[in-house]
């Protein structure tokens, strides 16, 4: 799978997301080692903190089904599915791709459809807690 492909399915995945509270619409495409990918989005909840992200989403979704083999993960997010910014994974989401991913695993953090940044996990998340 290509980059721009799962980028393209993140965008897809923004759409499903649940956010009255702020407007900001968040997707995410988590691509297996062996292929297979995971959509997220984020659904908001009126208390915010069970509010949870794209990311962890679709990877609380990968794990439940017994996936563990991480390759890389696309995410966008912008007001009312506006993607005119480079978008990254919030530290708590860092912190659940550290529990299940190694330092080099793929983070693509989408802009306007046609522009990316491709960075690690280690780039975006140096000193993580692990076992």
């Amino acid at each position: 799978m290509t980059d721009r492909e799962l980028i393209d399915l993140a965008k897809n995945a923004a759409e499903k997301a649940y956010a009255p509270y702020s407007g900001y619409t968040v997707g995410a495409a988590l691509l297996t080692k062996n292929g297979k990918v995971y959509l997220g989005c984020n659904i908001e909840n009126a208390s915010y903190t069970p509010t949870n992200c794209a990311e962890r989403t679709a990877f609380f979704k990968a794990v439940s089904e017994g996936e563990k083999d991480f390759e890389a993960i696309a995410v966008v997010g912008g007001k009312s599915l506006d993607f005119k910014d480079y978008f990254t994974p919030c530290g708590v989401c860092r912190q659940v791709m550290k529990e299940f991913c190694d330092e080099d695993f793929k983070i693509l953090a989408g802009k306007n459809g046609e522009e990316y940044l491709k960075v690690s996990l280690g780039e975006l998340l140096p000193f993580g807690f692990t076992l």
